[in-house]
């Protein structure tokens, strides 16, 4: 095993993953670095990428009109950004914005779910762990939600 897949094997996400399944996703993935301020990717962009942070912050955002950027989650280490390359039409729902320098390992989404098309083994096991941070997330939405309800009433 590549030492990449080694590091990226060990992240939370992606533990238990077969040995061979993470090796392919390695070799679809570099690591990056980025500063503070520095964003991802806006809403209705293509979603051609997702991340798994390795450290640092990012926030994700939605554009609430005649507001402006709300931010709605902070993520940060072992934690999955860019879930909307899974469906069509194929583009970011939120945004999302580095809050503090941020190195990550960024994933051509694109050829993973050619990948995940090719291969229904591998893609049903990549698709089981983003279905799990999917319902994690709307959880903590609605969860918050809950809570905004309570303080408003």
């Amino acid at each position: 095993m590549t030492q990449q897949a080694s590091i990226i094997g060990a992240e939370p996400f992606l533990r238990g993953l077969a040995p061979d399944d993470v090796e392919r996703l390695a070799s679809m993935s570099r690591h990056i670095s980025l500063p503070a301020r520095h964003r991802l990717f806006e809403e209705d962009m293509p979603a051609r990428n997702f991340w798994i942070i390795d450290a640092g912050q990012v926030a994700l955002e939605a554009l609430v009109p005649g507001v402006g950027p709300v931010v709605i989650e902070k993520l940060g280490r072992g934690d999955v950004v860019g879930l909307s390359w899974l469906q069509p039409p194929y583009q970011f729902r939120f945004g999302a914005i580095t809050t503090q320098p941020m190195q990550a390992f960024e994933f051509d989404a694109t050829r993973v779910l050619a990948a995940c098309r090719d291969d229904p083994a591998f893609g049903r096991a990549v698709f089981e762990r983003f279905l799990a941070v999917a319902a994690h997330r709307l959880q903590v939405t609605r969860t918050r939600l809950l809570k905004a309800l309570a303080a408003a009433a």
